[in-house]
Parts: structure tokens; sequence; C-alpha cells
């Protein structure tokens, strides 16, 4: 029998607690983040070398199989309000769990895919929040390798935001006076002189040789005035 680890303490977990179903790569550098950041994190994976390694890192951490109805019911997973399913490579654990998660009402399920037919029956069984770490790394990290941005992070299909050493074209000029919201449609918003301090960029903010920036704009757009 597997007890709810929270049930001596009181009936329900709190707003901070989160569930992560598979502590692999992705699942348990989440983990370790939220516990990082205060939340109460209960962990769970099947392999019990995994779940010792995570003895005094996350609030609790469990081994149990997540596909089986009543395992989930005895953690008292039904009471918290977020749940991570991080399992990667079983595919059917990944969508057995979900199934389950659904059935049991859980409000907020996040859910790992490792490939868009995978995605797409998470979607199709109502998971909240799918996320692809994998292509979106790759994605990522396609951009920086370009040499342009030293950072970037892309929210929606053409909104994107980047840290990069400004361009030569803004370089000595307000930023209001360099064409660069006509000629592009990006915004800077934040610069870092070499004081090392980030402050508010506004219309009348003048670069310097080697300050760096954050821009947001549309993906294509951004990228051309990165490379300036």
């Amino acid at each position: 029998m597997v007890s709810n680890p929270f049930s001596h303490r009181r009936p329900k977990p709190d707003a901070r607690s989160v569930v992560v179903i598979g502590l692999g790569r992705f699942g348990g550098s989440l983990a370790t983040e939220l516990a990082r950041t205060g939340a109460e994190v209960l962990g769970v994976d099947t392999d019990e070398d995994i779940v010792q390694s995570f003895n005094g890192v996350l609030t609790h951490v469990l081994r149990a199989d997540s596909t089986r109805q009543e395992v989930l019911d005895q953690l008292g997973i039904g009471d918290f309000d977020r749940v991570v399913i991080g399992i990667g490579n079983d595919i059917q654990a990944s969508i057995l769990t979900a199934s389950m998660l659904r059935r049991m009402q859980v409000p907020s399920i996040w859910a790992k895919a490792i490939n868009p037919q995978h995605g797409l029956i998470l979607d199709q069984l109502g998971v909240d929040h799918v996320v692809y770490p994998e292509a979106d790394m790759g994605r990522r990290v396609a951009h920086l390798v370009r040499g342009s941005m030293l950072d970037y992070v892309e929210f929606d299909h053409d909104l994107v935001v980047a840290k990069a050493v400004a361009p030569a074209e803004i370089v000595g000029r307000r930023l209001d006076e360099s064409g660069m919201r006509r000629r592009f449609d990006v915004t800077v918003v934040k610069i870092r002189s070499l004081d090392g301090h980030w402050r508010a960029a506004s219309a009348d903010t003048v670069p310097a040789e080697g300050d760096l920036i954050i821009v947001t704009g549309p993906r294509e757009r951004t990228e051309r005035f990165c490379a300036l």
C-alpha cells in the first residue's frame, strides 16, 4: 500500500504543491527547480535508484506505478491542483497516466511529449499544457548557434525575446531615431551598459558599443535586427 504523504499534516496540499511523475532528465530538473523556489514537491518514479537520488531534495519522493488507478488514489493525487507528467520514453505509460489524471479531474495537468503524435494524443485526452522540451531546446540552440543572439526565448509562433550585443546601426543614436521599429517592428526593452546593470530602455536611450540589449518582436525580424 502507498499512503498519501501529505495526509498526516493536512487534508489537502496547498497551492504551492506540485506532483511530478517521472524523474528523468526533464522531470527531475523541473522538480528540483520547483523545490528550490519553495514549492512542496511530491516526486514519483518507478526506478528505486532514481527515487533514492532525490531523497532530501524533494519534499517527498516515492517509488510507484502511475499507470495504476489504485496507486494514484493511495497517493492522494486527486488532492493536488497541479501535476506534471515527465515520463519520456514510455509513451504508453504517459498516455495512461494522463488519462487517469483527467478522470480524477486534476485541475491543471502538464505533460512532456517526445514527438508530435504523442503530443496530439495528450492534447486529445484534454491535457492542459503539452510541452516539447527537446524540440523547443533544439530550436533555441539553433538560433544561438547562428551567433547573432546570446539568448533566445520563443513565446509564440511570431513573438520572441532575445538578448544580443547592440547592433552597430543603433550605437550612438537615440532609439527613437534609429528607425528600428519602422524597419523591423522590434522594441528594445532593456539595456545593460558596461557597469553591468540592466535598466529600462526608453525612446531617448543611446546604446554604446558593447552594450547588451533585450529586444522583442517577430521571430524573423528580430533575427535580422540582431544580425545587423
